[in-house]
């Protein structure tokens, strides 16, 4: 349980703190993977490379989209991100953004 809480006294208030426990660790694990996605893609992107740029675009945009379905983000932040990171990529790879 986290350091604060103090114990709870009825079934359904200690099953809900198990519970929060629980996901606090899963959605923290899948901010953390995404965070690791980003970054992959913002680096390929000030390397130059194209295709690692590319392919890391998809790997982030499957994520995000994933994430804002299982609610662990909003889904604006998600699409949010894609935006941003989608442009980045055109830039490199030449595209205009229209």
């Amino acid at each position: 349980m986290p350091p604060k809480a103090r114990p709870k006294k009825n079934l359904s208030a200690m099953k809900r703190a198990r519970q929060s426990v629980k996901r606090n660790l899963r959605n923290r694990s899948a901010l953390s993977t995404l965070r690791t996605l980003i970054k992959k893609v913002e680096s390929a992107v000030t390397a130059g490379s194209r295709e690692d740029a590319e392919s890391a675009l998809v790997q982030a945009t499957k994520a995000l989209d994933m994430a804002a379905s299982k609610g662990v983000i909003h889904k604006n932040t998600a699409a949010r991100q894609i935006s941003r990171l989608t442009r980045k990529v055109n830039t490199i790879a030449g595209v205009s953004a229209a």
